[in-house]
């Protein structure tokens, strides 16, 4: 090669010798340089700038106009894993076309989100595709797929999975450790990621905030010990924003940020999302890294190595071979087929006694809070066109024939000391320059709308109005937990600018503080309102309305009730439709977790008073969540759910209603009658707690996978080959064609360690004709009917009889077959020649799993502070003493008292541990043998401040 030419620029040569090529003529400075987000160009070598992270989980986000699909519990309802390969493609093609006219637009793809929806309080629910591990990969699968492209060596974009590892709660999030233990961690969390890097697609991971198990996500070591070697390819991991600060500021984990920051290279993190776009805060921290030796440039290299194999897969250096290069297809008209199709496809039948579908000609009450909103999330991109149910009922049913409501109070606020609150020009301001019409504050493009300040360019509200006759008529929307936002007849939210002024300003509630929401707090004479965003009240000064101290009292003069405007609107009609559900800014979103399951206390009201009005009355629920709306499912005719449906959300479910489409949409999580039955929100033991639908014992109000239709369905001749290749007949036995989601679950007949009631292994979503007919073929793979034996530490499939069932839900099974599948025998603990991990325990109680060294391993200990701690309970099954055990040790750190006994509490030992020093100061403290031989089940209890580690036996 040529100077002019050097070999990383020759596409001839492998990509491995290309990247050491370019990797070799890097400085020190230049490859540590590379390891923050926004990496700087290399001018010398002709290397472009690059960053990391392009948000796109149902769309292009954050940087201007682009399509809008269903959030990804959305997609994850269609249980349609070829459409969502489609829509990952066409997001992806978007990503291209925009890059092409905006280089800031990222190919480093951070998405989709695999964490698994275990708990429907998480504020993220919106987020990830489902509670299953197996459906969820199957559907990241697919997603990744259509945001690579099939070019054999080039991507279209490199798709980042998020969040690992074990990430379901937004409260305290960088500080909160979730206690997995090794089934869990290897029957649930790790499935999802495992799946879907195992297919090839996926680039790479971003570690979570919260900590695994007491160690901060950002040095897993299951990055080395077990993502990397699911895929012969390199991956990249991307820090999550601000967490290699985390590990010293919030967690305090390391005392200086240069061990932190070294310790996160080392376990694996390649490149450093922190401090924005100033590079210098990481960068300088790895040069003194390398300075006191924490660190070697092998390190570095590691890093940039994997970046770089990312970037030559983009296409980068071969400009001239790059296929997507050229991709023009934003906006298409395929696109808004596609995202119309999404919508239609996530909508939930939950339940129907006749009232739907709706018949041409009815006259349709509209009403609810969410009836003419198409909500956006913090994920989503700004809308280019917009269909709420009320246009979409309109352009359906025709507009005279649709009443609309939103059930907001009508009210005016009179300030206690004098005068009328009053909105200059009612509100109607126009959107401010370069903000589309419809754009919710925040949207526009930017990489970071945190950053994006509310309008200053409109007056604030004043308290001038000497009348209610000249007080402007605002419309109080309760959204639950004392949440209110306020808008004025224009349709402006009240917001809160920098400047502390309220005005009517803002389209739509949004931004990372939400500056649109508002509490009332009672006091003897009026209410003071308080600004939610800041916790400042509202108060009346000379030149308008602003957030100061001390507050102003106000009376609220309510004009009308929500619900009776709500009542008058559906005693004139045929039919009631209720939209009810969530704002995603509010109430559930990231860094807040909700507090209940339950509708807002308003919005039952609503569809409690439509009901009142006229019995013919749905529910549609719009939410990126699931209720517990026991009531409603036993009072009404007809409910519905669908996450936030994107630009088509409207027309979408306009067709639903109609039956122009027949709905076909699957709960993708658990839908629980109370908020006690998910447990915790903190408690990530899913098999000891008894979560989701694998293991919960109670009666859920909607099950997994539950989804009606306006046919039905009848399933016949399920058979289960010796190969697991299954086949069951299915037929339409209706009058509407329709799709059905033939799902295939399957259980141990007799376990002896604690099973899923049962565990989908595949599923179909098939189209069938009224009368038709189909044959549906599921092919499922042996290690799905195992687990992971602690006994072993391996993956093991047991041999015996196993129940496979074709559904129509995890809760409506149709047919089942039994078959004997041979496999692995049982086998006790070798105490002797294996001992005993202390995180290897069958059952626990009053424990959780901690770190027994800052870099890997796992100890236990028992629950609460120090002043606090409770004794707990570990119980090893089937441990086998042999011919007796002459001695015991204890691997412990900390001090206390291990007590050793049988299952039925007789004892065998009592330990002292006395190993004092910090909690990674562990100590060998030996002891006489115990008194037992053969194989018996082993109970250990700890107390007080101590980690156990590990038990050995010797003979």
């Amino acid at each position: 090669m040529t100077e002019e030419q050097p070999p990383f620029r020759d596409p001839r040569a492998t990509r491995a010798a290309r990247v050491e090529d370019l990797l070799a003529r890097l400085t020190l400075d230049e490859k540590t340089a590379l390891l923050h987000q926004f990496a700087p160009a290399i001018e010398r070598l002709g290397v472009a700038a690059f960053r990391t992270g392009q948000e796109a989980l149902h769309g292009v986000a954050w940087m201007g106009p682009a399509t809008v699909f269903p959030q990804a519990v959305g997609l994850g309802a269609t249980w349609n894993e070829e459409l969502v390969r489609r829509v990952g493609e066409a997001v992806s093609r978007e990503i291209r076309t925009m890059r092409a006219r905006d280089g800031r637009v990222g190919l480093n793809v951070w998405a989709p989100t695999v964490n698994l929806l275990r708990n429907p309080l998480w504020g993220r629910n919106e987020e990830g595709y489902a509670e299953d591990p197996r459906l969820t990969f199957v559907l990241a699968t697919a997603y990744t797929r259509g945001l690579r492209g099939d070019h054999p060596d080039y991507w279209r974009t490199a798709p980042v999975l998020k969040h690992w590892l074990a990430h379901n709660n937004e409260a305290d999030r960088a500080t909160t450790s979730s206690s997995i233990r090794p089934r869990v961690l290897h029957e649930y969390d790790l499935r999802a990621f495992k799946g879907a890097v195992e297919a090839g697609a996926v680039a790479g991971v971003m570690p979570a905030y919260n900590l695994v198990n007491g160690r901060p996500n950002h040095l897993s070591p299951a990055l080395r010990e077990h993502l990397r070697g699911w895929t012969g390819q390199e991956l990249l991991v991307c820090s999550d924003a601000g967490a290699p600060t985390n590990l010293v500021d919030a967690e305090a984990y390391f005392d200086t940020h240069e061990e932190a920051t070294a310790a996160a290279l080392r376990a694996g993190v390649d490149s450093f999302t922190d401090h924005g776009t100033d590079a210098s805060v990481i960068t300088g921290r790895i040069r003194r890294a390398l300075e006191r030796g924490l660190i070697g440039e092998s390190d570095v290299d590691t890093a940039v190595r994997r970046q770089l194999t990312v970037r030559f897969g983009l296409g980068e250096f071969d400009p001239e071979r790059d296929p997507y290069r050229e991709t023009s297809a934003f906006d298409t008209p395929g696109h808004r087929a596609l995202a119309q199709e999404a919508a239609e496809q996530a909508v939930v039948l939950l339940k129907n006694d006749g009232l739907l579908p709706i018949a041409p000609g009815r006259r349709i009450a509209l009403v609810g809070p969410l009836a003419d909103e198409c909500k956006l999330d913090w994920y989503s991109g700004t809308l280019i066109r917009r269909s709420t149910p009320l246009d979409g009922l309109g352009e359906r049913f025709g507009a005279d024939r649709v009443t609309f409501a939103d059930g907001a109070d009508r009210i005016r606020l009179r300030a206690v000391t004098g005068g009328w609150v009053r909105v200059p020009g009612a509100g109607t301001a126009k959107a401010a320059p370069g903000q589309a019409a419809g754009a919710a504050r925040g949207a526009e493009g930017a990489l970071d709308p945190a950053l994006l300040a509310g309008r200053t360019d409109l007056p604030p509200l004043t308290c001038d109005a000497t009348g209610p006759g000249e007080a402007t008529e605002l419309a109080l929307t309760d959204w639950g937990n004392g949440l209110i936002t306020l808008r004025a007849p224009g349709g402006r939210y009240l917001s809160v600018a920098e400047d502390g002024y309220v005005r009517a300003s803002a389209d739509q509630p949004g931004g990372w503080v939400v500056q649109e929401t508002f509490r009332l707090e009672e006091h003897e004479g009026g209410h003071l309102l308080v600004h939610a965003g800041t916790g400042g009240h509202v108060s009346v000064a000379a030149d308008g309305l602003k957030v100061a101290a001390p507050g102003t009292l106000f009376e609220i003069v309510v004009i009308e009730r929500g619900e009776d405007t709500v009542a008058r609107a559906a005693a004139g009609a045929d039919v009631v439709v209720v939209v009810a559900g969530n704002d995603p800014h509010i109430n559930g979103r990231e860094t807040e977790d909700r507090r209940t399951l339950a509708l807002p206390p308003h919005q039952d009201r609503l569809w409690r008073a439509a009901h009142a009005a006229n019995p013919r009355t749905a529910l549609v629920l719009a939410s990126g969540y699931p209720y517990a709306v026991a009531d409603a499912q036993a009072r009404l005719p007809a409910l519905l759910w669908t996450a936030h449906g994107g630009q088509a959300a409207g027309s979408a479910l306009a067709r639903v209603l109609a039956g122009d489409v027949s709905p076909a949409g699957r709960l993708p999580q658990t839908w629980y009658a109370d908020d006690a039955d998910p447990g915790g929100l903190l408690d990530y033991d899913i098999i000891g707690s008894r979560q989701t639908y694998l293991y919960f014992d109670g009666t859920p109000l909607y099950a997994f996978g539950h989804g009606l239709s306006y046919t039905t369905f009848r399933y016949d001749r399920l058979e289960v080959g010796p190969d697991l290749r299954a086949r069951v007949t299915v037929t339409n036995t209706g009058t509407r064609a329709a799709d059905e989601v033939v799902q295939l679950y399957v259980r141990e007949a007799a376990p002896r360690v604690p099973r899923p009631h049962r565990q989908l292994v595949a599923h179909a979503r098939v189209s069938l004709a009224p009368g038709g007919t189909r044959t549906v073929e599921l092919a499922v793979r042996r290690d799905e009917l195992g687990h992971y034996d602690v006994a072993r530490g391996a993956w093991t499939v047991p041999g015996g009889t196993y129940v496979f069932e074709a559904a129509a839900s995890s809760a409506d099974i149709r047919r089942s077959v039994r078959l004997t599948v041979p496999g692995d025998a049982p086998r006790a603990r070798d105490l002797r020649r294996d001992g005993l991990a202390a995180a290897d325990y069958d059952e626990q109680t009053g424990t959780e799993m901690v770190d027994r060294t800052r870099v890997s391993g796992d100890a236990v200990t028992p629950l609460g502070t120090d002043g606090e701690r409770k004794a707990g309970e570990l119980l090893f099954r089937d441990c086998d003493f042999g011919d007796g055990a002459g001695g015991v040790t204890l691997d412990a750190a900390g001090e206390g008292e291990v007590t050793l006994s049988t299952a039925d509490g007789v004892a065998l030992a009592v330990i002292e541990v006395r190993a004092g020093g910090g909690p990674y100061d562990y100590r060998t403290t030996p002891r006489a043998g115990l008194p037992l031989t053969g194989v018996h089940d082993l109970r250990v209890t700890l107390r007080g401040p101590l980690r156990l580690a590990r038990i050995d036996v010797t003979g």
